[in-house]
């Protein structure tokens, strides 16, 4: 070591060793610049940066020895071979790029200090190889212990930096590699120049050809500092393009929706606005937090695993409430091969939204969007609940189906609006009638259900619970003022007398609400077993009458009417019989009510306008053919449209279809009907008023729309001469249609004793039993054929008398 200073002190021109220091470090600190670009590199471009990287570290190296060399002064006469000292120039470049190569391969300790190793030996080979071109006029002898410390010195200081600068990615680890290996390089070199001694020979002679000091100090600076420039030229142009193309994704980050975060050894390397929007702090206080620690975290583990999509919480830097995030994992590719070393990228996404949006979907989906009171689907679980619950506990549990005797005619009346208000006034009444466990639910429309857990006896608690909600919905809803009717009709099943199941106990209520409604509304009924078969055989009777509709086992007859004048046949009435393959011939007071309630006589109605249709006119004489309509029929808004498509399809001449029509028909939807009826007028269809006299505003709806045919119901007609009201109501009936100019039609005509007296009355056509009865198409041809076997008949006499 003493030698060592003795040579430095002593031996060498100390500004030249400054400048040599340097030149070293410059070629250190951009080595390991360009050696930061290189990890991340692939191909051709990794490539081009490994090349760059060696020619700047070993011509830096190899400028340092040379400098120095010209600052060493053996008071001799000194020259350099150029062959060995382009020689050492070539060997440091070499193992400066494979030294950094195998460095950069993979991120571990093994790869730096083997990395540190070649560097080490080039830095050796490099010194040694351009001492052997170093002439002087004597013999140049080594101490092979110093030469031995100096390689030494030189891998162990490489090792270090390429430890020290890991991935070389801050200034600052750039800047302490390069200080490293600046010692490294001039601790070998002057070590070794330590390990010299030379022998003055006079008789040596410096060849007149070898390089000298000037001119070596010119070459190695003008090569080095072009060399040294370009690198960091190359740095700055890449650093800048790499800036700029940041910049861009940074900007695109930034404009993400999602939060993304990018960590690095379980610490905040980056982020775009998203997340420190959700993190609540600035990116310069984010930088270098532990993420997994404290802010992220996912059921109780550390880190999200790459690939897999995660939920957890992400609690705010500042505090607060934690956020629930959904997070996607990412490895950055920046060369490392390990997970623990390289950059992993997080997005992070806010749930808070979602989970908002979640939780009310689930609430609808368990509860009446209007009302707020649980659903169908809902109550199936709750009532599924109550009853494992009365099993255990050996409470009682009772069912009350309720419906609203009301809503329709608020619906009709005051509009939708109105309606809903009242569905909502009564939800909340229902509320308030029972306390949990006990709830309500609303089943859809107008219906709602009250399940009751009680203590007390059956049926006593349903019967106090049923009378008590039918005195809360007994009291009228204000709605904008008016007082809304409100009343309800009640069904009540028992657990487990009535059933055991859900299933069994909302289907016993039903019927006994059934039975309620037909008991004139506002009242409750138990569930008894006897209603259950006549509930079920309605039911049934439904089921086969839509079966029956299908295939056709509908049957139209037909019904005469004749002129009251003459008693020809001006016309028929259609009536639908239905021919049960077992029950055989089905009544329409029967089926039809069964057809009404289970919506099935729309259906039905338009049946028979087809099949009365085609019917007549198939037959010879154009006479007319009527067809009721339900109240169902007349609202239908595209009522006008299929009757004129029926007329078109069957061919039939509007002025032959004769369309009857109840007074309780209009008033379902006045205004509607109205329309439809004068939409079917403009048709030609003709619109007669059946019942005449059994409804309750009998004069004003004759005033509103002009009928064509007003018939008396049978009830008058068949107790003329029996009793004297009734004379009198068709006298006076017979009276207005006169002074209306309406012909007016009697129904249910059965003697001639009510023919003649009709007759006298002036009335214009009649039908009844005394006419003829109701039939098939099939038994019409004396009546439909009649007038051409009598035209025929004329027709031959005519021909015979004029050949006569």
């Amino acid at each position: 070591m003493l030698k060592v200073l003795t040579c430095l002190t002593g031996q060498h021109d100390f500004r030249l060793v400054l400048v040599a220091g340097l030149v070293c470090f410059a070629a250190c600190f951009t080595a390991f610049r360009l050696f930061s670009r290189l990890r991340g590199a692939r191909g051709l471009v990794r490539g081009a940066w490994l090349l760059l990287t060696g020619l700047v570290a070993g011509s830096g190296v190899w400028a340092t020895h040379f400098i120095a060399m010209v600052a060493y002064d053996p008071g001799l006469k000194t020259g350099y071979s150029p062959a060995g000292t382009l020689l050492s120039l070539m060997i440091a470049v070499l193992f400066m790029a494979a030294g950094f190569a195998v460095a950069s391969a993979e991120r571990t300790r093994t790869n730096d200090c083997a990395g540190g190793l070649l560097l080490g030996l080039g830095i050796g080979a490099m010194h040694y190889t351009g001492m052997s071109a170093f002439v002087t006029q004597g013999y140049v002898l080594w101490e092979q212990a110093t030469v031995a410390a100096s390689v030494v010195i030189g891998v162990s200081f490489s090792a270090i930096a390429l430890v020290i600068a890991g991935r070389a990615r801050s200034l600052t680890k750039q800047l302490i590699g390069g200080t490293v290996l600046t010692l490294g390089v001039c601790g070998l070199h002057f070590t070794g120049m330590g390990a010299v001694t030379i022998m003055p020979d006079v008789n040596v002679v410096v060849p007149e050809q070898l390089l000298s000091g000037a001119m070596l100090t010119l070459a190695v600076t003008a090569i080095t500092g072009l060399i040294i420039l370009g690198g960091l030229g190359a740095v700055t142009i890449e650093s800048s393009t790499s800036r700029s193309a940041l910049d861009r994704i940074r900007r695109l980050a930034n404009a993400a929706y999602e939060g993304i975060v990018v960590v690095q050894d379980g610490r905040i390397n980056d982020a775009n606005a998203a997340f420190c929007e959700l993190a609540g702090a600035q990116l310069g206080d984010l930088v270098g937090k532990p993420l997994y620690t404290s802010m992220l975290t996912f059921d109780g583990k550390e880190a999200a695993r790459e690939g897999v999509r995660r939920e957890g919480l992400l609690q705010p830097l500042e505090g607060g409430r934690a956020i629930p995030v959904e997070v996607f994992s990412r490895l950055m590719d920046d060369g490392a091969r390990t997970e623990t070393s390289g950059l992993t990228v997080l997005a992070i996404r806010d749930l808070r939204e979602r989970r908002s949006a979640e939780e009310k979907i689930r609430y609808l989906a368990e509860h009446d969007g209007l009302t707020g009171l649980p659903n169908r689907n809902s109550l199936q679980a709750r009532l599924a609940a109550a009853l494992e619950r009365v099993e255990a506990s050996g409470e009682t549990l009772s069912l009350v189906c309720i419906d609203l005797d009301h809503f329709k005619e608020a619906n009709d009346l005051h509009g939708h609006l109105a309606g809903d208000a009242l569905l909502v006034e009564a939800a909340r009444r229902l509320q308030d009638s029972v306390s949990a466990p006990s709830f309500a639910a609303r089943l859809g429309g107008d219906e709602f259900i009250l399940v009751q857990i009680a203590a007390g006896d059956q049926p006593a608690a349903a019967a106090e619970l049923a009378g008590r909600v039918l005195e809360q919905l007994s009291t009228p809803a204000v709605y904008e003022g008016q007082d809304l009717a409100m009343g309800a009709s009640l069904g009540v099943s028992l657990f487990p007398d009535d059933g055991r199941t859900a299933e069994a106990l909302l289907a016993n209520a039903d019927m006994a609400l059934y039975r309620a409604k037909e008991s004139g509304r506002g009242v409750y009924r138990f569930f008894k077993r006897e209603m259950d078969e006549t509930i079920r055989e309605r039911r049934t009777l439904a089921r086969e009458l839509r079966q029956a509709i299908t295939d056709e086992e509908l049957v139209v007859f037909y019904q005469p009417l004749a002129r009251a004048a003459d008693g020809e046949v001006c016309g028929f009435e259609a009536l639908v019989r239905w021919k049960h393959p077992v029950r055989g011939m089905v009544p329409p007071l029967e089926f039809i009510p069964v057809a009404e309630e289970n919506g099935l006589i729309t259906q039905l109605g338009e049946w028979v306008l087809r099949r009365a249709c085609a019917d007549a006119a198939s037959w010879d004489r154009p006479l007319r053919i009527a067809v009721n309509l339900s109240p169902l029929q007349l609202n239908q808004p595209n009522l006008p449209t299929l009757v004129h498509e029926v007329l078109i399809a069957t061919g039939l001449s509007p002025s032959r279809l004769e369309l009857e029509i109840t007074e309780s028909a209009l008033f379902k939807d006045y205004q509607r009907a109205l329309d439809n009826l004068r939409r079917l007028k403009a048709l030609g269809v003709r619109i007669a008023m059946d019942d005449f006299g059994t409804g309750f505003s009998s004069l004003s709806t004759l005033q509103s729309f002009p009928f064509d045919k007003i018939k008396i119901d049978k009830s008058f007609v068949e107790n003329i001469h029996r009793h004297d009201r009734a004379t009198v109501i068709v006298r006076a009936v017979l009276g207005l249609g006169r002074s209306l100019e309406i012909p007016v039609v009697a129904e249910g005509v059965e003697t001639q004793e009510q023919i003649d007296f009709l007759r006298g009355e002036s009335c214009a056509e009649l039908q009844g039993y005394a006419i003829g009865r109701p039939g098939p198409i099939d038994s019409l041809s004396a009546w439909t054929l009649a007038r051409a076997a009598a035209a025929a008949a004329n027709e031959v006499e005519t021909k015979a008398r004029g050949a006569a």
